[in-house]
């Protein structure tokens, strides 16, 4: 006895012709003959969900199924307008979603995805490294490029100056052709011109038919000020030539900024470390740092001044992309020790600590004091 047809489909029997459609889909894809090569179970089921699916789907058929079951369809029963006998794949709702079905299956056979157009040049990468202030101000830069370019004498046609490329016979000029294997149709590349959708008789020598030629050429981009490392950059179209006059790929160029000995970046904010004498952080006074404009800025520096002190300086820090504004720079206080003292210095300084009180060095005091609370309490726990 044959299977019921909303039981194949694994749909109950008020599905809608979305639910409908949307199991068949899955079934078909499942079973597949061109997923179960050889296999004779998988052909007989595709077949049996290709049945239930032409009559489903059709309002006329699904109403007489629904009444007299598999009967309505025996004898000739149930032909006449919108009838036929199921089985035959000659429904235009099941070719519909058979092409739907099966261009997608061939669309993940070849990778997945929408078809790239065959004539479209390939996209290229390029690197390029640009100091820090480069970063800041922008840069033009030129660079050279080894790529496809159009053909000249052929005018990337393919064929040789004076003549042309003519529709493909086996194809009509489509670049797609459709074979009968068995109950469904396969549409494949067309061998004859590869997608083309022409053919040349006569090929230009200078490119082979190709109608692009290798060749270097020098290209100029603007890099724009506030760039970070890693920017991808697009110049649409300065790809690699198309095939026979086929549109230019596009060109993507990664920035790469170098490390700066001075600064270092933080999105638009910059950093500056910079030492300071012992004397001028303990006594005060004014140190001068760089910026990354090339310009000099003074930093008033307060008595008893500690490593770690930092200062914001506004506005002075990287430019932004597309923006007018510029991000802060943050100077950072490195209270330098002095080193290699003659003896007049090392007896000065030993007169400097005998006549030092507690408020002469606060931070080490309080942490010795600190200190010695936690040795005292470890004692006494013991």
């Amino acid at each position: 006895m044959a299977q019921d047809y909303y039981s194949l489909l694994g749909i109950a029997k008020d599905a809608d012709a979305v639910v409908i459609k949307s199991a068949f889909r899955k079934l078909a894809m499942k079973f597949h003959p061109d997923r179960n090569p050889g296999d004779a179970e998988a052909e007989k089921k595709f077949k049996e969900i290709g049945e239930a699916y032409e009559v489903l789907s059709d309002e006329q058929k699904r109403a007489a199924y629904d009444r007299y079951g598999h009967a309505a369809f025996q004898n000739g029963a149930g032909r006449g307008p919108g009838g036929g006998q199921p089985g035959g794949f000659s429904g235009s709702a099941f070719s519909d979603i058979f092409d739907d079905i099966f261009g997608e299956f061939m669309g993940a056979q070849r990778g997945g995805g929408a078809r790239r157009n065959p004539g479209r040049g390939a996209d290229l990468k390029h690197e390029i490294t640009i100091s820090l202030e480069e970063a800041f101000a922008g840069k033009k830069a030129s660079f050279s490029l080894n790529s496809s370019e159009a053909c000249e004498p052929c005018e990337g046609s393919g064929a040789e100056p004076g003549s042309k490329p003519t529709t493909c016979q086996t194809c009509q000029g489509v670049g797609r052709v459709r074979a009968q294997q068995g109950f469904f149709t396969v549409e494949r590349t067309c061998p004859a011109c590869h997608g083309q959708g022409q053919t040349i008789s006569n090929p230009c020598s200078a490119c082979a038919g190709q109608g692009r030629i290798r060749k270097q050429r020098v290209l100029a981009v603007d890099i724009p000020a506030g760039v970070e490392d890693g920017t991808r950059i697009r110049l649409a179209g300065e790809g690699e030539a198309g095939v026979r006059g086929g549109p230019f790929g596009d060109l993507y160029l990664f920035v790469h900024v170098r490390e700066h000995n001075l600064f270092e970046r933080d999105g638009p904010d910059l950093y500056c470390s910079v030492p300071v004498p012992m004397v001028t952080a303990a006594l005060g006074g004014e140190i001068e740092t760089p910026t990354i404009d090339g310009g000099r800025v003074k930093i008033k520096i307060p008595e008893g001044a500690q490593t770690g002190r930092k200062f914001r300086l506004r506005g002075k820090g990287m430019s932004m992309l597309r923006r007018k504004d510029r991000g802060d720079m943050l100077v950072e206080l490195q209270v330098e020790t002095p080193s290699k003292l003659s003896p007049e210095q090392k007896e000065l300084l030993k007169e400097f600590a005998s006549i030092s009180g507690e408020d002469t060095n606060s931070h080490s005091n309080n942490f010795f004091q600190r200190a010695k609370a936690f040795w005292e309490s470890m004692t006494e726990g013991k």
